[in-house]
């Protein structure tokens, strides 16, 4: 394989000048075509990047002549799947240093190579990129299909240019991280607002939104009598459901306080409130048939049922940070908060699985159930309240 005239030197200054403004998909196709145009032919790479992320271990972009696509992995199976633990990116992440085999024999112990050998490749080598963070893969992967396979020439020059790709994609998997992190920890609007640096404490803003405010009952003897496993199994399904169905209607959890889960739905710019209200009904709606069917296979198992109180209200909240100096915390707070929180406490009185306030039940159309005005702790006047038809 002749060597090349030009130089990794000329990707260097392509990325200086490129990167930045490039996301990870565009970056990574316009790296692999200066590859083979500067480098060596080139037929396949694969750019490996792990992340930090609940349900996603990672993606990896895998390039084959002048097409990309990506692959996702799930947490869940990722580290254990045979696909893993016979592939050469385990033996990078366990050594830490480059690995090469020839493609002019059948790879039994690594199904992934053995494709590609039956695909027509000859060589294939794969190097760990030199990110800041050593504990999650991040590995970049060449194969060719060139009689002769990489030459020693080629092989230096496939490394240095990983090395100098390296900076730009660890930007890239830390950006996803820290959006990943805090769209799973406070919600993705109220992330947004972190990551736009709207971190000083006491900012805020005043927004209109419909407020659900529910808990499960019974938790509390169920913490006392049951292992915590099965505690937090039960907590777990139970919040599982709530949140899939207010991220479903449009709505944001913005706290799981002990077993309650506290969730908004706000207006657009402050305007068309009936919406908002509508999305938070009809998320109720949907919760209590979830949690029904639910309840309905839990005997069977020996689960205890899920059983829960709901409140909903909608009214201007304040929306930013309150907190220590050191440590805040992204909410809402205001007189139509407290009134759902009372909501709910009113909800348990009157044996009622779901409360709608008089202000959310005025702006929707559909047909509730009026059960008159009752008083609530530390609210001066009596509050008319209503619940769903059965």
């Amino acid at each position: 394989m002749d060597a090349p005239q030009r130089t990794p030197e000329d990707i260097s200054r392509w990325l200086a000048d490129e990167a930045p403004h490039a996301s990870v998909e565009v970056l990574f196709a316009a790296f692999c075509r200066d590859i083979v145009r500067l480098i060596a032919p080139v037929w396949r790479a694969s750019l490996s990047l792990e992340v930090l992320h609940p349900e996603v271990s990672g993606w990896q972009h895998v390039w084959i002549d002048e097409s990309l696509s990506i692959q996702v992995s799930d947490r869940a199976n990722a580290a254990t799947s045979p696909s893993y633990l016979n592939s050469p990116t385990r033996v990078v992440d366990d050594t830490g240093h480059p690995f090469r085999r020839r493609l002019d024999a059948p790879c039994l112990d690594m199904p992934l190579l053995e494709e590609l050998r039956q695909s027509g490749a000859t060589d294939y080598v794969i190097y760990p990129l030199p990110f800041l963070d050593r504990t999650r893969t991040a590995a970049l992967s060449f194969a060719t299909q060139h009689p002769d396979g990489f030459n020693e020439e080629a092989l230096k020059r496939l490394e240095l240019s990983s090395k100098l790709l390296a900076p730009y994609a660890e930007r890239h998997v830390l950006q996803r991280i820290a959006v990943d992190l805090l769209d799973t920890y406070v919600g993705p609007r109220t992330g947004q607002r972190i990551i736009e640096g709207r971190v000083d404490r006491g900012e805020f803003e005043l927004i209109e939104a419909a407020i659900l405010f529910t808990d499960l009952r019974g938790f509390t003897q169920m913490s006392e009598r049951s292992p915590i496993p099965d505690v937090l199994t039960h907590l777990n399904t139970w919040f599982g459901i709530i949140g899939e169905v207010v991220e479903t209607h449009g709505g944001e959890v913005l706290k799981f306080i002990g077993d309650a889960v506290l969730a908004i739905f706000p207006t657009s710019d402050g305007r068309d409130r009936a919406a908002a209200c509508r999305k938070a009904l009809a998320a109720t709606q949907e919760f209590c048939r979830r949690t029904a069917e639910e309840n309905l296979q839990r005997p069977a198992t020996g689960a205890p049922s899920l059983s829960h109180g709901l409140a909903l209200h909608v009214g201007e909240v304040a929306y930013g940070n309150v907190g220590a100096s050191h440590r805040l915390d992204f909410t809402v707070i205001g007189p139509a908060v407290n009134r759902a929180s009372r909501l709910l406490d009113l909800a348990k009185q009157l044996d009622r699985e779901v409360l709608v306030s008089q202000a959310l039940a005025r702006e929707v159309d559909q047909p509730l159930i009026d059960l008159g005005h009752h008083t609530l702790r530390d609210v001066d006047e009596p509050l008319q309240v209503f619940t769903l038809p059965d």
